[in-house]
């Protein structure tokens, strides 16, 4: 049964990729910025249908406009998750994300930013870039753990890509994203650790059962006067409070 239901969940999600494929091809060059969002934000919550992920928002305050949105990393299906309910975020992620077969390329067509995060000086970049962004009223999502947990204890939170939000005044909206099943509060098929390679983690989930993803909105932060350590500090405590709450 888990192997039908993992090729028949491949087949719909191959066929969808080509449909995004053409989208962002043929009608993204066209639209405006609301336009594209609504193409992001149908793409993305139809991309967790084909998967059988139910995806769950629990949404505490409403969010600010212009705002940096810090969020656990749990898989490479976060960002379908966040844009599934914020499609105007515009993501910072690794730089070998840009690599992956088709997924890389739809994922710098969004507007994501990309970083070397070895490399001290780029960060300083996307930093500077992140700050532009929200002054101009973006709104920018960043994975501030810097890698994927496995989910119930939080990694550190780097601080150095939430002083972009810091240095213009624009509040931190904290998101708490989990994936969980009827058996299991954290769900193992969708961790993304370790040496699992993106088609492992893919048949993981493509096969489970009953997989669901909770997003929780957060209240926003006000980061005036904050120092990006405490900010980052506070952001990490509250999302780990949500995933227990």
């Amino acid at each position: 049964m888990n192997l039908l239901r993992g090729i028949g969940r491949l087949l719909r999600l191959l066929g969808h990729v080509l449909v995004g494929l053409a989208v962002l091809a043929l009608l993204f060059p066209r639209r405006d910025a609301m336009g594209r969002q609504w193409h992001i934000q149908r793409w993305s919550a139809g991309l967790l249908r084909c998967l059988g992920v139910e995806l769950n928002v629990r949404q505490q305050a409403a969010v600010p406009p212009a705002c940096l949105v810090v969020c656990n990393h749990v898989s490479w299906l976060d960002i379908a998750c966040v844009h599934a309910a914020l499609p105007q975020a515009r993501f910072v992620s690794k730089a070998d994300v840009r690599h992956w077969p088709l997924l890389g390329w739809m994922v710098a067509a969004a507007g994501t930013l990309f970083i070397e995060r070895e490399k001290k000086r780029d960060a300083l970049r996307v930093v500077h870039h992140c700050a532009e962004a929200l002054k101009r009223g973006d709104t920018v999502a960043v994975f501030p753990e810097g890698t994927t947990g496995a989910g119930p204890e939080l990694l550190p939170f780097h601080a150095n890509l939430l002083q972009a939000a810091v240095s213009v005044d624009a509040p931190l909206q904290p998101l708490a994203l989990r994936f969980h099943t009827a058996r299991e509060r954290f769900a193992t098929e969708a961790q993304f650790i370790g040496d699992t390679t993106l088609l492992q983690s893919l048949w993981r989930v493509a096969s489970a059962q009953g997989l669901r993803a909770e997003l929780t909105l957060l209240p926003s932060i006000d980061t005036q006067a904050m120092d990006r350590r405490a900010l980052a500090e506070m952001a990490r405590e509250r999302i780990q409070a949500s995933l227990f709450a």
